[in-house]
């Protein structure tokens, strides 16, 4: 180590005279000792103050500019080195240096660059706005022969496709036609991987998506499936979920997706499809989640369902009753509660049998399953009565339905619960249904629904309560008042913060209500007419008008 602070002087020396066959020797001597101790030569360089030299050698026409570059790149190995190298000042000359036409410097700069701004996301953005994100892309394309320069650009990539503002500028290079390329090349497992760990950030992005579905990955995508499918080594298991999962992911993107579906007319739908009744379960999820994301328009839902895809995904779901795998029981009801959505394809999925389908997944602990569940059966029952009565009527459904609204550690799933049995209600207008409901015990969650932080849903149980008071008010009257309806209904009308809507169906709700000798009792103590005759001035014409009936109808009733 006596002889690293010889070094360390001498190259004090040399790096100012610039002679460069003794600064080799000495460089060549500090790449010695850092292989032998990286830590305790780091800490020697740090402490002789010739960090701030290396800026002035990194210049690309001395032939030893490679081997400082190295030498940065071993040090910055270490963390408590890397912000010792940034107040060197030595980004700047190292970015100069991705320009550099020699192989062997362009390898060492990327690797100081990485090691110095390794987990550190305000360097990488520090990169970023220097503008090496179309510089590397422009070398990958230049050295793509160079196996050492790629993965060392892939890497780059990796690190900085993490940071949101990489995107837009990743967007605006060739950088989809690159790494198709290049992944097209790559027969080795491993070389693919690290492709793949770029591809998978990078195509978070939406023009990024269609650039990379223009480029070709799709079809070398389906070429991995192809390929892997039927075997049951380890890494071409794995190979075959990132490849399936990255096809999903450029199904996100609404262009991407259109130019993939080509009408249903296209090669990738066709295989898609293919995928939903394979035995491998990984391909049966990722066909139900392409599926879903396909059916994100009413074009293409329509499309889908007039060709039978509605059989196919129900004879899935039947394959994953018992035991099922969780994932794909989500994925093919997230595609049929899709599907359902838009007005001609309700009819036909219930004459399909999709409701009885659904129901059989009733007895699911699963919150996600149950979620996409009660979704499906909100989207199949939109305006179609027979539909909403036939559910209605059916005690399992509406008892479980109960239950859910109390699931207070799933508040997506007590919404959805919730929706669901006013829905059953509002599109059944059925005396019928409304017993079944008031017997299971469903009113009071209809009256704290009422009061929930989301206007439409607010409005869905107000609506439904209304339909409630009109047809069996005798039978829902208890349950009504212990819910205190009343109360909740005056603090609606009296909050300035409630939306129009609100304010005229709790209204309605209201002259409902005077048909029950205890409801009535209970609206006269609480002097609804001063907040009623406020609202007649209300600036939305139905509010003020139907405060003028209301406040008649209290008058007369007093």
């Amino acid at each position: 180590m006596d002889n690293l602070s010889d070094t360390l002087k001498k190259l004090k020396i040399t790096a100012v005279d610039r002679t460069d066959d003794s600064l080799e020797g000495c460089l060549d001597c500090l790449l010695q000792a850092l292989a032998q101790s990286n830590m305790e030569t780091s800490e020697k360089i740090q402490g002789s103050g010739i960090l701030q030299l290396f800026a002035s050698l990194l210049i690309p026409q001395s032939s030893c500019t490679a081997k400082v570059a190295n030498i940065i790149a071993e040090i910055a190995k270490n963390e408590f080195m890397r912000i010792p190298c940034v107040d060197a000042g030595l980004i700047s000359p190292l970015v100069q240096l991705l320009n550099s036409k020699d192989q062997e410097v362009l390898l060492q700069t990327g690797r100081a660059l990485g090691n110095i701004c390794y987990d550190s996301h305000s360097l990488q953005a520090q990169l970023i706005n220097m503008g090496v994100i179309p510089t590397l892309v422009k070398l990958l394309g230049i050295h793509c022969q160079n196996a050492a320069l790629t993965e060392m650009c892939l890497v780059a990539f990796g690190n900085l496709a993490e940071l949101e503002s990489s995107k837009e500028q990743f967007a605006s290079t060739n950088i989809a036609e690159e790494l198709v390329k290049l992944f097209k090349k790559q027969i080795e497992h491993d070389k693919r991987e690290m492709v793949f760990e770029v591809l998978a950030p990078l195509a978070e992005n939406d023009a990024i998506k269609l650039q990379l579905v223009e480029a070709g990955l799709v079809e070398c995508l389906l070429e991995i499936v192809q390929q892997k499918v039927d075997s049951d080594k380890e890494e071409d298991i794995a190979e075959l979920k990132t490849a399936s999962d990255l096809m999903v992911l450029l199904l996100l993107g609404d262009e991407s997706m259109q130019k993939l579906f080509e009408g249903g007319k296209g090669n990738v739908f066709q295989k898609v499809l293919s995928w939903i009744p394979s035995n491998n379960h990984q391909l049966q999820l990722a066909g139900a989640l392409a599926i879903a994301n396909f059916a994100r328009n009413d074009g293409n839902c329509i499309h889908m369902v007039d060709n039978g895809i509605v059989e196919k995904l129900m004879d899935l779901l039947d394959r994953h009753v018992e035991d099922g795998n969780v994932t794909v029981q989500h994925a093919a009801l997230s595609a049929l509660r899709n599907l359902a959505i838009p007005v001609v394809n309700k009819a036909k999925m219930l004459s399909a049998g999709v409701t009885e389908a659904v129901l059989k997944f009733l007895k699911s602990e699963m919150p996600p399953v149950q979620f996409k569940l009660l979704g499906t059966l909100r989207m199949l029952i939109d305006a179609q009565a027979e539909a909403a009565e036939q559910l209605g009527k059916n005690v399992k459904l509406v008892e479980r339905l109960v239950e859910w609204c109390e699931a207070k550690d799933h508040a997506g799933v007590m919404g959805e619960s919730n929706r669901l049995l006013s829905a059953l209600i509002r599109h059944s207008k059925s005396k019928d249904v409304i017993k079944t409901i008031v017997q299971s015990g469903g009113v009071k969650h209809l009256v704290t629904m009422a009061t929930s932080e989301h206007v439409i849903m607010q409005n869905e149980a107000l609506v439904a309560l209304a339909l409630i008071a009109a047809l069996e008010l005798g039978t829902a009257e208890k349950d009504l008042e212990s819910a205190k309806l009343v109360q909740i209904l005056h603090r609606l009308l009296a909050d300035e913060r409630s939306a129009p809507e609100i304010k005229y169906n709790s209204m309605v709700l209201i002259c409902a209500l005077m048909g029950s000798e205890p409801l009535h009792k209970e609206v006269q103590d609480l002097a609804f007419l001063d907040v009623v005759s406020k609202l007649r001035s209300h600036e939305n014409k139905s509010v003020a008008q139907q405060a003028s009936l209301t406040e008649q109808r209290l008058a007369v009733e007093s």
